[in-house]
């Protein structure tokens, strides 16, 4: 009896649980999500640390940079890697210059493990801005 009572609670479980991973947002939609109400501007190769107020990583696709100067973010999709990018990994950077640039690299650690797990190769920093209400 306590079998089919744990089958019956699992199953429960499982049907409750279903919703909420369809209402879950795709990478490609949590990206235009993040780009809602913005406008592109002409990719740069690098951006300087201290605009780089936070990060925010796209699983598979990109990493955003948001910047404090006017609420400008940036986006950059890696050259190399992308498809490796999880949300839960911590980005380690190293550079000696006061930028991050389309030819640094970014080391990928698991949070769980704290292992390197890969790394991703940058590309261009594409600038989005607020675009201006009328």
């Amino acid at each position: 009896m306590r079998i089919k009572s744990f089958v019956a609670a699992g199953l429960a479980l499982a049907a409750a649980v279903s919703p909420v991973s369809a209402a879950r947002l795709s990478p490609e939609d949590k990206l235009a999500k993040a780009l809602e109400g913005r406008v592109a501007g002409e990719p740069v190769n690098c951006i300087p640390f201290t605009s780089a107020r936070s990060s925010q990583i796209i699983d598979g696709q990109a990493i955003i940079y948001k910047s404090g100067a006017g609420g400008t973010i940036y986006v950059n999709r890696p050259r190399i890697g992308a498809d490796q990018l999880d949300d839960d990994d911590i980005l380690v950077t190293s550079t000696s210059l006061s930028q991050l640039c389309s030819l640094d690299t970014i080391q990928l650690v698991d949070r769980a493990s704290r292992f390197p797990r890969g790394f991703v190769g940058l590309d261009k920093f594409v600038p989005y801005k607020r675009v201006a209400k009328r």
